[in-house]
């Protein structure tokens, strides 16, 4: 049987999910849709031919062409876009994060209370085949008892985007939610725990301090650094910079215990290297015991790194979404996680402006 996803917003996140799920057998894209003509335009293909183009998220649902839905329109969008879906009984993939404040994230649960069909929050970064790795080897008792927990992302500015939504706050949620809401997720997953204290530390430094829009200056955080507390004792810092694309490795994620330190390394998108060639990620293990870092590369196909800039995370995720929507079952990330990473990115970036520990009851 072949699922048929509509697509809720076709700009430049909604074309690499389609990249994604094109590269799944027995899936089909029939719909999207976006208010933006351009981008629903270049999304539905040359004369409309590849799937059908809606103005409207209403006409898209009222049309019956899909089994399964993708939303990818801006933050600030999906809490009403949300409240038509879950009426609906067709399963949902929502990117991160969830909604741009927590009060929309707390309306959207409480509207799917009940609701039968799943919704998955679309927190990639936990399905990088490294973080992956990470993951299983924490898991499997080799870094002993967690103790610490270490993100690093040095990366290029936030990207130019239809109507400039992604450069306020009031649109995005602020950096630490928009952003960074993977990185708390991860914190979470990874700890097995709640957070209960958040420090944040940030600015906006370097990145559109230029810019104006209608006589408006952007106020999004370009770096930020980030402690999180966790309820069994784990702690958890977020190092965040967006004006160091040069950096080797995009993201770092290292995990310590008593016994090993585990760290994952990720190179940014290959559009954005030198070369534009595709580089390797990377795995290292440090033992206490011996001394001895062991360095293993994780291969990712080439195909399926070239269908998006998050290193093969969005082929690995709707792989298991389509499972999910064909078998049934649970979603591996749920609409009460997506909320908790908001709840964190928002501590932070209050803790950002006041310059107070803020306590996360």
């Amino acid at each position: 049987m072949t699922i048929r996803y509509g697509i809720i917003g076709s700009g430049m996140m909604g074309r690499e999910h389609m990249r994604n799920i094109g590269l799944l057998e027995g899936t089909e894209i029939t719909a999207v849709s976006d208010p933006h003509a351009e981008s629903r335009e270049q999304a539905a293909g040359p004369d409309g031919g590849r799937c059908r183009a809606f103005a409207d998220h209403r006409e898209l649902l009222a049309a019956g062409l899909c089994d399964a839905l993708v939303i990818a329109s801006p933050n600030d969008t999906h809490a009403d876009i949300l409240r038509d879906v879950l009426a609906t009984k067709l399963p949902v993939l929502v990117e991160k994060p969830l909604c741009a404040t927590v009060e929309d994230c707390r309306a959207v649960l409480k509207l799917a209370e009940g609701r039968a069909a799943p919704v998955w929050v679309a927190m990639e970064y936990r399905y990088m085949p490294p973080v992956e790795r990470l993951r299983a080897e924490l898991a499997g008792g080799t870094a002993g008892r967690l103790r610490m927990i270490s993100i690093r992302e040095h990366r290029f500015p936030f990207l130019a985007k239809v109507g400039d939504w992604n450069r306020f706050s009031a649109r995005t949620g602020g950096t630490l939610v928009e952003k960074c809401c993977h990185f708390f997720d991860l914190m979470r997953l990874l700890s097995g725990a709640e957070a209960v204290r958040v420090y944040a530390s940030g600015a906006m430094d370097v990145n559109f301090v230029d810019e104006r829009y209608d006589g408006r200056m952007p106020d999004i955080l370009d770096n930020a650094f980030v402690v999180v507390d966790f309820d069994n004792g784990v702690r958890a810092m977020l190092d965040l910079c967006m004006f160091a694309e040069g950096s080797w490795w995009q993201e770092q994620v290292a995990v310590t215990g008593d016994k090993a330190r585990i760290e994952a390394f990720v190179p940014g998108p290959a559009r954005f290297s030198p070369d534009g060639r595709e580089r390797m990620s990377e795995v290292v293990i440090s033992s206490r015991a011996t001394k001895q870092p062991v360095r293993e590369e994780i291969h990712v196909d080439e195909t399926i790194l070239a269908a998006g800039d998050h290193h093969g995370s969005t082929f690995f995720q709707h792989r298991k979404f389509l499972d999910l929507v064909r078998h049934g079952g649970t979603p591996e990330v749920s609409l009460e996680d997506g909320l908790k990473s908001v709840l964190i990115g928002a501590a932070a970036e209050e803790s950002a402006r006041t310059g107070r520990a803020v306590e996360l009851g």
